[in-house]
C-alpha cells in the first residue's frame, strides 16, 4: 500500500478509475469534477470531495481533462492549479491533447518550480481500475522517479520523450486505433451483407491476418450488441480532430484520418455516447442491415 496526497481534476469515465485505483492503492485522493454525479461515483471508490486546500498540501496533482480549453482554464486560467500547488508537488497530466498545449504549460510549470509529467494513457477504464494501462510518458527521468508509484500503480511506463512527447504519441496511437475500428466496421459489415453468420465470422477474423487490438477488444461488443462506452464515439471523434489539427500544423497529409473523422462525425449524429464501435451501426444501415 501507498501513502501520499492526491489531488485528480477530472472524474469521468477514465478519471474516476485511474482515480478508484489510486485510492485503492492506498493513496489519500481528492477528486474534482463539476458534475455531482461524478464526484458521487468516485467517492463510492474511496475518493473524497477536494477542496482548494487540499491542492496546497498535495504530494501530486493529476489532470484528465477534456480539452486544452479545460485544461488550460484549470491549469492556468480560473481554477490556477498552477499556482496554488507547492513546488514539492508533481503535475502529471494525462488527458488527450495537443503537444504544443502541453509544452506551454510545461513551461510555466517550471517556471513556478513544478516538475511537469505528460502522462496520456492507452486503454481504458477497465485497464485503469486494474493498473494495467500503457503509459506514454513525456519527462525528466528525475520526475519520472519521484512519482514511480503512483505511475506503476496505474500501468506500464513508456518513457517516449520530454512533455508533449507522450501527447504526440497519443495522437498518432489514436489516429491508428480508429482507423483500425473503422475499416474493421465496414469489413466486417460486408461479411455478414455477403451471408456469414457474425459470430462465426468474429472467430475466423480473430485469428487472422487482419484482426487488431481493438477488433478483438471491440467485436464482441457488436455480437452483444452492447455499445456502452468504454471510449466514446464524442470523444473519438474529437481525438481525431486534434490528430488533423496536429497534420496541419506538421503540414504532413492527413488524408485517411480525415476520411475517418468525417465517418466519426457522421457516427456521432446519432450515436455520440456509444462506443466507437457503434460505427458499425452506419455501414449496417447503409447495407440495408438495420
Amino acid at each position: 500500500m501507498s501513502t501520499g496526497n492526491i489531488c485528480i481534476f477530472g472524474l469521468g469515465v477514465l478519471g474516476g478509475a485511474l482515480a478508484g485505483r489510486l485510492a485503492a492503492c492506498g493513496y489519500h485522493v481528492f477528486g474534482f469534477d463539476p458534475d455531482s454525479r461524478a464526484l458521487a461515483r468516485a467517492e463510492s471508490q474511496g475518493v473524497r470531495p477536494g477542496e482548494d486546500r487540499h491542492i496546497e498540501t498535495a504530494d501530486f496533482v493529476l489532470t484528465s481533462l477534456p480539452d486544452d480549453k479545460v485544461i488550460e482554464a484549470v491549469l492556468r486560467g480560473e481554477r490556477d492549479v498552477l499556482r496554488r500547488m507547492p513546488t514539492t508537488a508533481i503535475l502529471i497530466e494525462l488527458s488527450t491533447a495537443l503537444p504544443g498545449t502541453i509544452r506551454d504549460l510545461a513551461e510555466v510549470a517550471a517556471k513556478r518550480g513544478i516538475a511537469m509529467i505528460d502522462c496520456p494513457v492507452s486503454g481504458g477504464p477497465a485497464e485503469a481500475a486494474a493498473g494495467t494501462l500503457t503509459l506514454l510518458v513525456g519527462a525528466a527521468a528525475e520526475s519520472i522517479g519521484a512519482a514511480q508509484g503512483v505511475l506503476t500503480a496505474l500501468g506500464e511506463i513508456q518513457h517516449v520523450g520530454v512533455p508533449g512527447d507522450g501527447k504526440t504519441v497519443k495522437l498518432v496511437n489514436n489516429m491508428m486505433s480508429m482507423g483500425n475500428v473503422a475499416v474493421a466496421a465496414e469489413a466486417f459489415t460486408l461479411g455478414v451483407k455477403a451471408g456469414m453468420e457474425p459470430a462465426r465470422l468474429f472467430e475466423a477474423l480473430a485469428k487472422s491476418g487482419g484482426r487488431s487490438v481493438h477488433f478483438l477488444k471491440r467485436f464482441p461488443k457488436v455480437l452483444e450488441r452492447d455499445f456502452r462506452p468504454g471510449f466514446s464515439a464524442a470523444m473519438g471523434e474529437k481525438d481525431l480532430r486534434l490528430a488533423l489539427a496536429l497534420t496541419h500544423e506538421m503540414r504532413v497529409p492527413g488524408l485517411i484520418t480525415a476520411l475517418v473523422h468525417q465517418l466519426y462525425e457522421m457516427t456521432c449524429a446519432s450515436f455520440a455516447s456509444e462506443d466507437i464501435v457503434a460505427i458499425v451501426k452506419i455501414f449496417e444501415r447503409e447495407a440495408g442491415l438495420s
